[in-house]
């Protein structure tokens, strides 16, 4: 395998600065847009970066669950691995790797929590097995075996049988508020395109482009 040898080049199209809209946000929208009619294979999936009290980073992927000029909504159990990294640290990055539309959007922020109204909404939203999982999975925490898993997911199926499944206490989600959010199209001779927006005064943004 030769990794080093590994590359292609970038030819699907450029940025300008005269394509981009005021706000980063309908910016993020266009782009989701496209990549939706683009068919790509989980278009609102995103790497969420965070880090500890010792500054340990971290990442995963989740899901975007909503987003408008207050910021960026996913959801989670609220004492995974990430809840804590947020409750020490609530500065993170969240990252959209479109690849196959050769762009990237990366958004830095403060994760803020959701009202406990905003989550129960949300929760009853899902499946019925996933409301059931989220309430059986102790995200994060050692587990034995997944046949432990498994038989803590049946006992709540059987606790709850055909009734409303309550919220738990455990389970919640998350805005992250952009500061900055920047905006990337590969380009050819890796002269890419990036361009990016900063929070001013209130509601206002200015972009600017930066060398790839």
């Amino acid at each position: 395998m030769e990794i080093d040898q590994w590359r292609r080049d970038y030819l699907r199209g450029g940025l300008r600065r005269k394509d981009l809209k005021s706000s980063p946000v309908e910016q993020f929208r266009q782009w989701l847009s496209e990549a939706v009619e683009a068919g790509l294979t989980d278009p609102s999936a995103m790497c969420l970066a965070t880090a500890d009290a010792s500054g340990q980073p971290s990442q995963r992927i989740v899901l975007l669950k909503g987003f408008d000029e207050r910021g960026f909504v996913f959801y989670t159990n609220l004492q995974s691995h990430k809840a804590r990294d947020i409750s020490a640290n609530p500065k993170v990055s969240l990252l959209f790797p479109w690849h196959s539309l050769e762009r990237q959007v990366i958004v830095y922020g403060r994760a803020e929590a959701l009202s406990r109204e905003e989550a129960l909404a949300y929760f009853h939203t899902r499946p019925r097995d996933s409301q059931l999982a989220a309430r059986a999975s102790r995200q994060s925490e050692p587990l034995e075996s997944r046949a432990v898993l498994e038989q803590q997911f049946q006992a709540e199926k059987e606790k709850y049988g055909e009734g409303e499944i309550p919220l738990p206490d455990f389970w919640g989600g998350y805005r992250v508020q952009p500061d900055a959010m920047e905006f990337w199209q590969g380009g050819a001779n890796r002269l890419h395109d990036r361009f990016i927006y900063r929070r001013e005064d209130g509601d206002q943004w200015a972009a600017e482009r930066l060398s790839p």
